[in-house]
């Protein structure tokens, strides 16, 4: 069988009824199991659970053959994978957001200008674009304190409703990138078991959307 690496919190509930639409239900639910590996019911498909952050590493090495992987991280950590397809679940938006008296008053005010996020790195070639100077702090709680108290200027999240940032007093400056879960391959599993992880990649397609 394929051994798929599933992020364990908020998307493990989704992938679950997606993964049961396409066909490979899991033997027990995956967001209540205390397994670190969990059989599908037809035989065809091993889970493996792990933090969100790790799933593209344990693809990237080959101890699992595919995994699910929101966009956000792929964005983050770059990994060396193949991204076949959009799940369409998990949906979310990466965006710049601040105070809302720092709308509009361009580029050039603030120098240089502070950054918090919990992904420094999407932050980083975002500002680097800007041709500003920037200075990025990683944050691992709540990045919204950072904007509130003066940490910095921005901060760089994602968000879904936007109703932290609202009750927060901070808006929407920009819009970086649309994130949702998606399919990740090892590239060498690919070719090596191309047959299976096909067939798999079939199967999710149909259930996108479905």
């Amino acid at each position: 069988m394929l051994r798929l690496a599933i992020p364990t919190g908020r998307v493990a509930k989704q992938a679950e009824a997606f993964l049961g639409r396409a066909g490979y239900c899991p033997a027990e639910p995956l967001a209540e199991t205390r397994k670190l590996t969990v059989p599908s019911r037809c035989g065809r498909l091993e889970y493996l659970l792990v933090k969100p952050v790790d799933a593209p590493l344990y693809v990237e090495q080959g101890v699992a053959e595919c995994g699910i992987s929101g966009k956000d991280t792929l964005m983050e950590l770059a990994p060396d994978l193949l991204e076949p397809l959009d799940l369409g679940f998990a949906r979310c938006r990466m965006v710049v957001a601040g105070k809302p008296e720092l709308e509009r008053k361009g580029d050039n005010l603030l120098s240089p200008v502070r950054v918090a996020s919990k992904y420094p790195a999407v932050a980083q070639r975002h500002f680097a674009k800007k041709g500003a100077p920037y200075t990025v702090f990683k944050l691992s709680g709540s990045v919204e304190i950072g904007a509130v108290l003066g940490l910095s200027h921005f901060i760089v999240d994602i968000v879904e409703t936007g109703t932290t940032l609202r009750e927060n007093g901070l808006v929407v400056h920009e819009e970086i990138a649309e994130c949702s879960a998606r399919l990740v391959v090892n590239r060498a599993a690919y070719y090596a078991r191309l047959e299976e992880v096909r067939a798999l990649l079939d199967n999710l397609k149909a259930a996108v959307g479905s």
